[in-house]
């Protein structure tokens, strides 16, 4: 759902948010963002970063057994040494 909120732009270009938009987007004073341009739209998301990932619920992952493991493990170092 979109929803339309007015923000102003500086003299030098600078977009100014509210704390509600901050808080509803996950974007935070002095954090960085990223831009996607997409025809004439400009969409801001807040870059990920190690922290704002712990904070992130976990994936619920079934359990895996020592064989698949080492099947997994074997598979990813060959793919590896493939590049």
């Amino acid at each position: 759902m979109s929803e339309n909120i007015e923000l102003r732009i500086g003299k030098r270009g600078e977009i100014y948010t509210t704390a509600e938009v901050r808080e509803r987007t996950g974007l935070t004073p002095g954090g960085w963002a990223d831009a996607i341009i997409e025809e004439n739209r400009l969409i801001l998301q807040p870059k990920l970063t190690a922290v704002s990932l712990l904070d992130k619920p976990r994936v619920k992952a079934r359990p895996i057994s020592p064989k698949e493991l080492s099947k997994l493990r074997r598979e990813l170092a060959e793919e590896i040494e493939a590049r």
